[in-house]
Parts: C-alpha cells; sequence; structure tokens
C-alpha cells in the first residue's frame, strides 16, 4: 500500500521552463509579443501545418474556429457526445445547435456511420474528437464532409503528438484546435493553439482572438508600431500571453521525448492488464500513432461484482488518483433538458461511461508509481471477481 497519494497527473516542469519564463518577466513585455510569436513559428513548423494562432484555450480555439467558418445562428454542427463541454458549448454561443452523436464502441471515437445519419440539410461542420489522443477516421469524415460541403473542425485536445495515415494531426482538417491546459501532454498552464493552410481562415481567427482589431495589432507598443489602430469587428478577448508562451516553447522542445515516454508507460500497462478479464485496455487502430493523453481502461462488469464507482473508490483507498473521461453530454442537464436528447440514442457511449476508468499516465510517474497502479487496478478485480 502507497503511503503518499499517487495524482492523477503531474505537470512535467523544470528549470528551463523556469529561466524562460524569468526572462520574459524581466524582458518588461508580458502579454501577447514576441514569445508568443515565437511559439506559433515553432508549433506550426512541428505539426507542419501554414498557420498556427495561440490563444487562451481549446474552448477559445473552437470559438474562433466556428466563426472563421461564418457559423449562424440555427445551423447545426455534429459533436460526440463522449467529449468535454467545450466541444458542444462552442457551437451554443452561435445560438446553433449541437447535433450529439455516438461513438465507436472500441475506440470511442466519434462514429463515421452515425455521422452520416446525423447530417440534416443546417448542418455546417463536423467536430471531431481524437478522444485520449487517438485520431479519428480522418479519410472516412473527411470523405463525408466533402460531399455534403462541410467544414472539418478538429478537436485535438488530446492529439499532441498523433498521427493518421503519417499525417501530423494538425494538418488533416480544414482547422485542428489544440490545448495546452495544465494536465495536457504539453502545457502553458491555460493555452490552446490553432493550426489551418487557409489564409483566409487563419486571418480572421487571429484578428478575431484580439478584439477584431487589425493585423498585428500587438505591434502597436513596440518601436515599429503605430497607436492607431482599427476594430473591423466585435472580436473577443482570446490571446495568449509571453509568459505562457515561454513555458510553450520549453514545452514544445520536450513533447517527442513526453511522447515516448507516455508510449513505454502505456504498453507497460498493457503487459501488466493482459491476464486480467475485468480490464479491457485500449484498442488502437493500425493507421494511427495514439498520442497517449490518456490511458483508458473498461471495466467487464459482468466480471466483478462492484461498479465502476465502486472500483474508483477502491484505486482511491489504495491511494491511486484516476479521473472519467468523460460523462457524455445527453446525459448532463442542459443537453438532456434542452436538446430533448435521451440515454437511448447512444446506447455506446452511455454503456462506455458505466464502465471507463481514466488511469494517471504522465512522465513524471516513476517505475514504482507505475507498478503501485497495475498491483491496485489486479488486485480489486481479484478481489472482486465474479
Amino acid at each position: 500500500m502507497r503511503t503518499e497519494f499517487l495524482p492523477f497527473h503531474v505537470p512535467d516542469i523544470d528549470e528551463a521552463e523556469i529561466r524562460s519564463v524569468e526572462q520574459v518577466l524581466r524582458s518588461g513585455w508580458l502579454t501577447t509579443g514576441p514569445k508568443v510569436k515565437e511559439f506559433e513559428k515553432q508549433f506550426a513548423a512541428f505539426v507542419g501545418a501554414r498557420h498556427a494562432i495561440a490563444v487562451n484555450s481549446c474552448t477559445a480555439a473552437l470559438h474562433l474556429a466556428l466563426d472563421a467558418i461564418g457559423l449562424r445562428e440555427g445551423d447545426e454542427v455534429l459533436v460526440p457526445t463522449l467529449t468535454f463541454a467545450a466541444t458542444a458549448e462552442v457551437v451554443v454561443y452561435f445560438r446553433a445547435r449541437p447535433v450529439l452523436v455516438d461513438c465507436c464502441p472500441r475506440t470511442l471515437n466519434i462514429d463515421p456511420e452515425r455521422i452520416e445519419r446525423a447530417i440534416t440539410p443546417r448542418t455546417r461542420a463536423i467536430i471531431p474528437v481524437h478522444f485520449a489522443g487517438q485520431p479519428c477516421d480522418m479519410d472516412r469524415i473527411r470523405e463525408i464532409a466533402m460531399r455534403h460541403g462541410l467544414a472539418v473542425i478538429e478537436d485535438a485536445a488530446h492529439a499532441l503528438p498523433a498521427r493518421y495515415r503519417g499525417r501530423m494531426v494538425g494538418t488533416i482538417g480544414d482547422i485542428t484546435c489544440f490545448s495546452f491546459y495544465a494536465t495536457k501532454t504539453i502545457t502553458t498552464g491555460e493555452g490552446g493553439m490553432i493550426t489551418t493552410d487557409n489564409e483566409e481562415y487563419a486571418e480572421r481567427m487571429r484578428m478575431m482572438s484580439l478584439h477584431g482589431i487589425s493585423k498585428d495589432a500587438w505591434k502597436r507598443y513596440t518601436a515599429e508600431g503605430s497607436w492607431r489602430y482599427d476594430i473591423l469587428f466585435p472580436g473577443y478577448k482570446y490571446n495568449l500571453t509571453d509568459i505562457a508562451a515561454a513555458l510553450g516553447v520549453e514545452q514544445l522542445r520536450k513533447c517527442t521525448r513526453f511522447y515516448e515516454t507516455r508510449k513505454q508507460l502505456a504498453r507497460n500497462f498493457d503487459r501488466a492488464f493482459a491476464g486480467v478479464p475485468a480490464v479491457v485496455t485500449p484498442v488502437v487502430n493500425d493507421e494511427v500513432e495514439h498520442a497517449w493523453h490518456l490511458y483508458v481502461i473498461q471495466l467487464d462488469l459482468e466480471r466483478l461484482t462492484i461498479t465502476r464507482d465502486r472500483f474508483i473508490e477502491e484505486l482511491k483507498t489504495a491511494r491511486i488518483g484516476t479521473s472519467v473521461h468523460f460523462i457524455p453530454l445527453h446525459l448532463h442537464p442542459y443537453y438532456r433538458d434542452t436538446l430533448h436528447y435521451d440515454a437511448r440514442e447512444f446506447p455506446c457511449a452511455t454503456q462506455a461511461f458505466e464502465r471507463i476508468i481514466s488511469l494517471p499516465l504522465h512522465t513524471r510517474m516513476s517505475h514504482e508509481d507505475q507498478q503501485d497502479v497495475t498491483d491496485a487496478v489486479r488486485d480489486i478485480a481479484k478481489r472482486y471477481q465474479r
């Protein structure tokens, strides 16, 4: 039994990030400025996109993406029900309708077959979410989108760095949105990034991220800038700070190393649970490289005498932190009552929700930490086997 609680996630920050932030603090330039521009340039090069726009959250990124495609009141956007609130709430910002779609039982990603059935004359876009870091079936989704004239906006909050058929996530859809929240594969505390190859979208999103002010508004406080500016549209306050970007630049340098560590941790879990009938490990499709933001097991409840919730409590007693990704949107009061969704419309997501547990998976985990997790899971599964 562990003596100290193992957190679900611990950010991997060291002296390089501290020095970078200190340099920004000493520079006198704290908000959006040269460090943000450096981060954007390096991020675009890392994923292979023409444009990268840094913002203060993935939620802001998704909102700006929908604005860029011209979403209007009464339009519809297809989103997975098994996702975080942000994916759907940004649609509601426009007084448009998020149309919830069930997931595939194996990968828990949005089901392309159900996407096809959910399209109506009002549908404007699809937002596939790369659940846990595994890319969705993007060939199918793009083919459906092209046939119906729809935009594809990828919610890649979990998917840095992930690949689909050799292509980096961030270069596949019309627009891709990343998260740098504290628990993500790289972090700026709070923050996000948008990538696109579309010049028009990029210009619109960059402008709208800072009050709809004309191009390079941040330069007005530099020697090369001017105090005069033009507000072209009523925009938003979504810019990232140089303080946050200082973290991002250093974290991006470690992104590949972080990924290799998480991938090895995932392999270790796979091996450890191979002989545990009540634990179903993640399925990874052959054509993808999983980013391993999350390691999500599913419990075979027919082989256990306890529920998923009780299993989590037992892990907590063993001093192991966990989480659940996610409570499907159709089970939340707002979407259930306002949009009149019924759990029976989403059999895969509803069943998965009753069985999923996200185990700790982060680069600060030691071999002993991971052994404690696997021992606890195996012990609970054995004690409560049916």
